[in-house]
Order: structure tokens, then sequence, then C-alpha cells
């Protein structure tokens, strides 16, 4: 019954499999909801999308597949064969009532007489809400008859799936910190280090069970995440339309990472960098010093537009800040020799970057591990740093 809207889904590129479906309909044969199609729609989209960044367009597929429907009615006709309908129908009546009916004509009889009636009292309402005085008369008679004289076509609210709340759950859009933490948890490495301070429920019960039942706590270090990261950040220029989107990520990295060293740089990575924006001048860290200092079990992370121009990073000198005695390209090359998980964080959208060559030549100096500042971007960067 179900088939046609699950190609649907399928089609908006829903994740949808047959499980999901045979969950949706047990759910429905048990009646979990019943004459009212909102709650089928949140029945719908709980049994058929297991991630909330797919609310999107399961809401998108819903509004296209039961266009125009305003009713539990409505969704049964185009769901259901008649057949079924009426075969469950008369399962539900007695004897007595079967009788009844086919005294009446016979279930089409009655069927019919019901559509009919259901045309009148629609023509009636269209005809209410019409008359010389137009809308506002309309209204006025309204006031004066009180309720149910006059009365017209009643106003179709907004369906709750063509509101999409969650438009901004797309995988491809920029989000917030919540959703950067979960793209960031892709990349975990835990082990149990540390003071023992956690409950340890299995050997707590099988030293309880080996010693005659007399209760034995055992206890084990809390599992954390021992993952180390090196994150470098562009900052300035270019770089200030990306501020708030930046912040987010480096306050997800800051909460998800417990091994984090995070570290400022402007437009390319040469031979220092620093760590307070208000210092920079004064306060630089030699880069050859990080690269001295952090083994190479390190994972780093640079997140920039790496938009400038091409000289910037190819040439002696190129730096609009200052004069560097290396180009940017040898520094960062240096960076990959040494670290073999490396991926670069781009902010801009990833349909642009063909049109800028230094976006180009910095995609080519980190192998082509550049990934767009989205939360699929994030999630495929960090899946490349996990492996």
């Amino acid at each position: 019954m179900l088939i046609n809207f699950f190609l649907t889904l399928r089609r908006y590129k829903v994740p949808v499999t047959i499980r999901e479906l045979m969950d949706l309909l047990a759910a429905l044969d048990r009646n979990v909801v019943y004459s009212n199609v909102d709650d089928f729609y949140l029945l719908a989209r709980t049994c058929m999308v297991k991630d909330e960044k797919n609310y999107d367009k399961f809401d998108r597929a819903f509004s296209a597949y039961f266009k125009g429907l305003e009713d539990l009615q409505g969704l049964l006709e185009s769901l259901i064969p008649d057949e079924w309908l009426r075969r469950e129908f008369e399962r539900s009546l007695t004897p007595e009532e079967l009788a009844k009916i086919e005294s009446l004509g016979g279930l089409e009889k009655l069927i019919e007489a019901f559509r009919k009636a259901q045309e009148e009292e629609a023509k009636k309402a269209e005809e209410g809400e019409e008359g010389k005085d137009g809308e506002k008369g309309n209204a006025e008679r309204q006031g004066r008859d009180g309720p149910g004289q006059g009365r017209g076509k009643k106003r179709k609210a907004k369906k709750v799936w063509d509101q999409r709340q969650y438009k901004n759950l797309d995988d491809s859009v920029e989000l917030g910190t919540r959703n950067i933490k979960m793209a960031l948890r892709r990349l975990r490495k835990f082990a149990r280090t540390g003071a023992d301070e956690e409950l340890d429920m299995d050997n707590t019960i099988r030293s309880t069970a080996h010693n005659g039942g007399m209760l034995d706590i055992q206890m084990r270090p809390e599992r954390r995440n021992t993952v180390k990261v090196l994150a470098f950040f562009d900052i300035g220029g270019s770089m200030d339309a990306h501020v708030k989107i930046c912040e987010e990520l480096f306050s997800a990295t800051r909460t998800e990472f417990k091994h984090l060293e995070s570290y400022y740089f402007h437009n390319f990575i040469y031979e220092s960098v620093w760590k307070d924006n208000r210092r920079r001048m004064n306060e630089r860290i030699p880069t050859w010093e990080i690269l001295n200092k952090y083994a190479h079990d390190y994972k780093v992370v640079f997140v920039g537009d790496a938009t400038m121009a091409p000289y910037e990073i190819t040439h002696a000198g190129g730096s609009v800040e200052h004069w560097n005695e290396e180009p940017g390209a040898l520094w960062l090359s240096r960076f990959t020799e040494i670290y073999d998980k490396l991926v670069w964080i781009n902010p801009t959208p990833q349909e642009t970057w063909e049109y800028s060559t230094s976006v180009a030549m910095t995609q080519d100096l980190v192998d082509g591990d550049m990934y767009p500042l989205t939360i699929r971007g994030l999630e495929e960067g960090m899946n490349t740093l996990s492996k």
C-alpha cells in the first residue's frame, strides 16, 4: 500500500530501506494512529527517518506525494484499495448490522449516499461564503448571525510537513555548534586512562559471584577520547565573512577533543603562528617549534578559505604581512611529510572552488583532502582523519 510513498522517499534521497517500510506498516496495522493525518506524518517520519539531518528531505517528499491531502480520508483513498477497505469494514460489523446495510441496498449504495451528502455539504459551504457584499459582508453576517450561520469554507492551515521546521538540519548546509559536535564525534578513539572512577558492572557481577555472593565492587578508569588534534585557523581578511561559523567550529573542537592544540595564521602557513590575536605581532610561535614538539600521531586540521594571490603560496616574500624567507607551499609540505592525517576545511561553497587558482593549489598540496565547512564535509573530513 505504501510502495509508491516509499519510492518517493528514495527519489528525494531519504535513505530508507524495506525494514523501515515494514515498521510503518506494522504500526498502522496496530492502529498506532487513527483518523489524523498529522499523527500519520509524525509516525511515518519516526519510522522512516533515522537521522534528523534527513527531516527536510522527508518533509519535501511527504509534501510532494500527499499534495492536496486535507484529512485521513484522502490518505486512505490514496493508499488503500477499495476492496481492502470494504472487507475490513464488513469484518467490523455484526450480522445484524450487515443485514441492516443489505436492507438499505448494500454497502455500495450506503457509500454512494454518504459521498453525495458530503458533496452537498461542501457545496453549501462554498455558497455560504459567496454574496454580493463579498468576503467582508459575509464576515459581518457571521458576526450578526452567530456561529454556524453564513458559514464559509474553513481557512486551510499550513500543513506540518510544509512548514519544514527542520530545513536547517540538512547535511549539506552550515549549522550550529551542536551539529558540528555530532560531526566531529566521528573522530574518536577511546581508551581507559586515569584514576579508577567508574563502576565496572560486568567485573563487579563476576567478582561478586566468585566471592560467594558477597558484594565486591570493581572500579575502572573512565573511557576518554585519546585522539590528539592540531588545529590551525585562518584569521582576518577574507575570513571575516566566515567568523560566525568558524567560532562555532572552534567552540565545538574545544569541547570534543581533550587533547587539542589550536593556533592562528593569516592566509597561509609560514614560519610562525600565534595563540592570541591581540598579541600576534609580539608573541609568535615558530612553526618549526610546533613541528618538533607534537608527534606524528597528531591529527592536523587547517581551517581557511585558501583564497589569495597564488604567489602568496608559491614565493618567498609572498606574505601580505611580512617577509617570509620560504614559500608557504614548502611549510605546508613539511606538515604533510610529518603528519599522516591532515585535512583542510574550507568555509567557502565547494562549487566555487574550481574558480580559484589558490584553492586548487592548496587542494593539491594536501593531496585532495579539502572538505567544505558543512556537516557532510566535516563528517567526510573526520572519516579521513580516523582511517
